[in-house]
């Protein structure tokens, strides 16, 4: 992984935060002399920024010269519990979702070109390996991305297909701008996105928009369950209460707006 110089302070910044984007789950100690590498840039320079990360807090030192995500990050993170707008919109409603329909209730919203898990509630027995908070999908595969996609500003879609049309294409959501419109203004009619299968086997997932008072998408709610195990489910039902929890956040989301 890697980042392109600029001569700009902006360019500077975003290389040093790029750092950050380095730490995973398969690697999740970085040494300074593979930090500079990746970087691409000088050994002064990538010390500085190294320096510069730990004393925010954002990198912490796990054994000499090898450095971890730091201790901040689990402040931020508290905090945004604490203070995000759609999450605090939310307070209440997975849980009636899971308690009407009986399956793990999810929030998204959309994070560059993917959907970001930023809440959930499970159900009991829920399998531990679904999609959960801070993990990414694809924005074109699964239903609570395909619902955000379908009701992202004009411009921002424009830019989107400019960037992806052959992904966008492969997810079978279009082979032209045309096509590509045509199905996500379906989806828009519909008010909701169903589908099976695009991650785990006999997983059916329906989802609904969050919508801002332009009707632009602010995330999505959806719940998932495996028709395998489940042959209980009304498929009605939980369409309607997962367009009932979204329209709830939404008018939330609009209330807290006007305050």
């Amino acid at each position: 992984m890697t980042v392109t110089a600029t001569p700009d302070s902006a360019g500077s910044l975003a290389k040093m935060l790029h750092i950050l984007q380095l730490f995973s789950e398969a690697e999740p100690v970085w040494s300074t002399a593979n930090i500079i590498e990746a970087l691409e840039t000088s050994r002064s320079t990538g010390y500085r920024y190294i320096k510069t990360l730990h004393e925010a807090g954002l990198l912490t030192v796990v054994r000499n010269g090898h450095y971890a995500l730091g201790p901040r990050i689990i402040e931020m993170d508290l905090q945004i519990r604490l203070t995000d707008p759609l999450l605090l919109a939310s307070h209440g409603v997975l849980e009636e979702l899971v308690d009407k329909i009986g399956h793990s209730a999810l929030l998204c919203t959309a994070f560059r070109d993917s959907v970001l898990c930023v809440g959930e509630y499970r159900a009991p027995s829920s399998p531990a390996n679904r999609f959960s908070r801070g993990q990414r999908r694809p924005l074109f595969q699964g239903a609570v991305s395909k619902v955000i996609l379908a009701y992202l500003p004009h411009h921002r879609l424009k830019a989107v297909y400019r960037r992806q049309s052959k992904e966008i294409e492969n997810a079978g959501l279009g082979s032209t701008w045309t096509d590509f419109r045509a199905t996500l203004g379906q989806i828009k009619r519909d008010g909701y996105v169903l589908t099976v299968g695009e991650f785990n086997p006999g997983v059916r997932s329906v989802a609904a928009p969050i919508l801002t008072d332009q009707k632009t998408s602010l995330g999505s709610v959806g719940v998932a369950w495996d028709e395998n195990e489940r042959r209980d489910v009304d498929l009605q039902q939980a369409v309607f209460a997962v367009k009932q929890a979204a329209t709830t956040i939404s008018e939330r989301m609009m209330e807290g707006q006007g305050d």
